[in-house]
């Protein structure tokens, strides 16, 4: 055998799916570990598992797993629903404790490894605190806000626990009860609808909803 085939024979082969995984970053294979559980029979805690992580430091949102989970059996659409909201709130009210008796030892750790957490970010949520700390958890808990900085930041700054308590309950029931609803009507082809539009859908949804009570206090004055 020739030099240069030896050479050729020693280099290792890589498959393409291989090379693919090589190529994707830690989210996006955060992303595939979450989407996997559907497969699985400990899917339905795993969902709850990541709503309760989500609400303090976990990237991936829990509609991912919620989603794929009601394609694969739509009737139980509402009951993964229930799961993610209360997991989520039970997780906000732990992001409440974190902020409120961790924060000063742990907050080196959330702003260097946690995705989404900044001292920029950190210091607008508390601007928004001042101003009305509900209406600013609410629309963090319905929209694809990182639920997460506003969940700590109410422990810093102090916000009542009932009032994190009742704000995350209709923000995140109102986001997960939309995806059930809409995944137990339309079941499979909703999928990549809300894959795609979830985001745009409850931002338009949250902006509308708190235009419609200003405009409504507005006309009680």
């Amino acid at each position: 055998m020739t030099d240069d085939a030896m050479q050729q024979t020693s280099e290792p082969i890589v498959m393409p799916e291989e090379t693919e995984h090589r190529g994707r970053g830690p989210l996006r294979r955060l992303y595939d570990w979450v989407l996997s559980w559907a497969d699985s029979r400990h899917g339905l805690s795993a969902l709850a598992t990541i709503s309760f992580a989500e609400s303090s430091f976990f990237p991936i949102p829990p509609d991912v797993l919620q989603i794929a989970l009601s394609v694969a059996r739509p009737t139980r659409s509402f009951l993964y629903a229930a799961v993610s909201t209360v997991a989520s709130v039970a997780g906000g009210v732990a992001g409440w404790a974190i902020g409120w008796g961790l924060w000063t030892a742990l907050a080196p750790w959330f702003f260097r490894y946690v995705p989404g957490f900044s001292t920029a970010k950190f210091n607008f949520v508390e601007q928004l605190y001042q101003a009305n700390a509900g209406w600013a958890i609410f629309s963090a808990a319905f929209t694809p806000i990182p639920f997460k900085i506003f969940t700590i930041a109410a422990g810093v700054c102090s916000v009542p626990l009932l009032t994190l308590v009742i704000a995350s309950t209709l923000g995140r029931g109102a986001r997960f009860f939309l995806v059930a609803a809409v995944m137990r009507l339309c079941g499979a082809r909703a999928r990549d609808f809300l894959d795609r539009y979830l985001e745009l859908v409850t931002i338009g949804l949250g902006l509308l909803l708190v235009g419609g009570f200003l405009v409504v206090g507005w006309l009680a004055k």
